[in-house]
């Protein structure tokens, strides 16, 4: 059975409260419910884990090796300042898709600079929360492909 981590970066534990106008009143564990009911459908196990230290983010993706198929991340803000996650996902050859709720794309300047893009099989931004399931069936679409 395919097996999938997310996992979420700084400040995504304040989804639901934090900048709504930006972000949206789901959530984390709202999103997380929504991924798992789509995972069911799917035949799909996930596992999630949340931290804002980036050392936590990186122990959680060298553990992966040998346990997930693929790595759905929004790193937040590690995004674009982290060389060190951008290494763990080369390290340990995980797809990888770096994920966001807003379109950073959109945003401020310094956010349009991606550590983590430049590892991924691909970028999904500017879709909510729905983002998160849109992530899961690319991740499933490109672990097929890749056969």
């Amino acid at each position: 059975m395919t097996a999938l981590l997310f996992l979420n970066g700084p400040n995504l534990n304040l989804l639901g409260t934090r900048q709504p106008e930006v972000y949206g009143h789901t959530t984390l564990a709202d999103i997380e419910t929504m991924c798992q009911d789509a995972a069911r459908r799917r035949g799909v196990t996930l596992a999630f884990f949340q931290s804002n230290h980036e050392g936590a983010l990186l122990d959680q993706i060298h553990a992966a090796r040998g346990t997930y198929d693929g790595i759905i991340l929004n790193a937040g803000a590690y995004t674009h300042t982290s060389v060190a996650l951008m290494d763990a996902i080369s390290s340990v050859a995980i797809p990888t898709i770096e994920l966001h709720l807003s379109n950073v794309h959109a945003r401020e300047a310094f956010r349009h600079q991606s550590y983590i893009a430049r590892v991924a099989v691909g970028v999904i931004c500017g879709f909510g929360a729905q983002g998160y399931v849109l992530a899961l069936d690319a991740m499933l679409g490109h672990l097929e492909r890749a056969g």
